[in-house]
């Protein structure tokens, strides 16, 4: 049995409508899927006034993506360094934001974001991220204590206060001042001792036994000229 001719035009007319509602939902759904297209790179100073790499994520489909930050190395040629990693949870159409640490922060340092979202994207944000100045700070660890005690400990003598043992400084607090007499002995009541160049009391019984010295030599010699003048007559 053949279709009438009404038949087969609205059987045409089907067709056109559903290959043309599948070709709007492909579109449609390719124009959700996440894309590097999505991902937007910026260097850019926190509300603390830190140097950050900021990646904002556009993605209307929400699929979760992870970006990853390389310092780009002059020598060796080509050479690269990991400094940090982010991962974006729920991303939406109006843009979610992570701030990624570049750890150093001077004018011409060159940034690579890579970014993977799931199956989709396994790619680089165009262009390289390059800071243009340093009106930023670097966002750094700190130094620590430790570092800090080491450095202390390292320093050389002459760095170092110089401190007198006991020994010297005893011996410095014994010497005499000039306003001590030029190193004149002192007395224990804390008077000068004066040099003994006048009498003692030993003097007298020096003298005795000197003056007895005397008269015995006296008598001894006219003892003997009294026996040489009674020879002679």
């Amino acid at each position: 049995m053949s279709r009438s001719p009404r038949a087969a035009r609205a059987a045409r007319v089907m067709g056109t409508l559903a290959a043309s509602a599948a070709l709007a939902v492909g579109a449609a759904h390719t124009a959700l899927a996440c894309s590097i297209a999505d991902f937007s790179a910026a260097a850019v100073c926190d509300a603390e006034g830190h140097g950050v790499i900021q990646v904002t994520d556009k993605d209307a489909s929400g699929t979760p993506a992870t970006v990853s930050l390389y310092l780009q190395l002059n020598q060796p040629i080509n050479n690269q360094r990991l400094v940090d990693t982010q991962k974006i949870e729920h991303p939406t159409a109006q843009g979610v934001t992570v701030d990624l640490n570049p750890q150093t922060w001077h004018a011409g340092v060159t940034f690579r974001v890579h970014v993977e979202a799931g199956d989709l994207v396994d790619d680089d944000i165009q262009p390289l991220v390059v800071i243009q100045d340093e009106t930023c700070a670097a966002a750094g660890p700190s130094a620590s204590p430790s570092s800090s005690a080491s450095s202390e400990a390292s320093a050389s003598p002459s760095d170092r206060p110089s401190t007198l043992s006991p020994s010297s400084s005893a011996s410095s607090s014994a010497r005499p001042t000039p306003a001590q007499g030029g190193g004149a002995p002192s007395a224990a009541g804390g008077g000068t001792v004066l040099a003994e160049t006048g009498g003692s009391s030993r003097t007298p019984v020096v003298g005795g036994v000197a003056a007895a010295l005397v008269l015995a030599g006296c008598g001894i010699v006219l003892g003997l000229r009294r026996r040489t003048a009674t020879r002679s007559h």
